[in-house]
């Protein structure tokens, strides 16, 4: 029986973007060799970290979306952890709600971004100024 699991991992900063691409190819193939499927993949970049990881206070973020056998998680979990370019990590199997919104969150990033004239539709209507408000009741 496979699961879907979402799995978010920190690489640390001091990379290059050549190492980088090689520690998410290493995990990619790692996933796809233990008969698993990657269904979605996204880089988050270089972000900073809420709290200070081994004197780092940034990272590389990177976050996979597969479908695999329960007992894979483990060995997945295990090389990350053997991995000294790994500050962090995080999987979590996905049940059909959080399916539902990881695809919404998706279709949203993929709409074009000029839809200006929409987006001003959308916007809310200026508020007044207590000031303002006051010399109308005054009129």
């Amino acid at each position: 029986m496979t699961n879907r699991y979402e799995t978010v991992f920190i690489l640390t900063p001091v990379l290059s973007e050549d190492q980088t691409k090689e520690a998410v190819k290493k995990f990619k193939d790692l996933i796809k060799k233990g008969s698993g499927k990657v269904h979605h993949e996204e880089s988050w970049g270089m972000r900073k970290l809420a709290y200070p990881i081994q004197k780092k206070s940034s990272g590389f973020y990177h976050l996979f979306e597969f479908e695999s056998e329960a007992t894979f998680v483990d060995k997945l979990e295990t090389e990350y952890r053997r991995d000294e370019r790994v500050l962090r990590f995080l999987t979590v199997k996905m049940d059909k709600h959080h399916q539902e919104f990881a695809h919404r969150r998706r279709n949203k990033m993929a709409e074009p971004k000029d839809n200006a004239s929409e987006a001003a539709d959308q916007r809310p209507a200026p508020r007044r100024r207590k000031e303002e408000n006051v010399e109308q009741r005054n009129d």
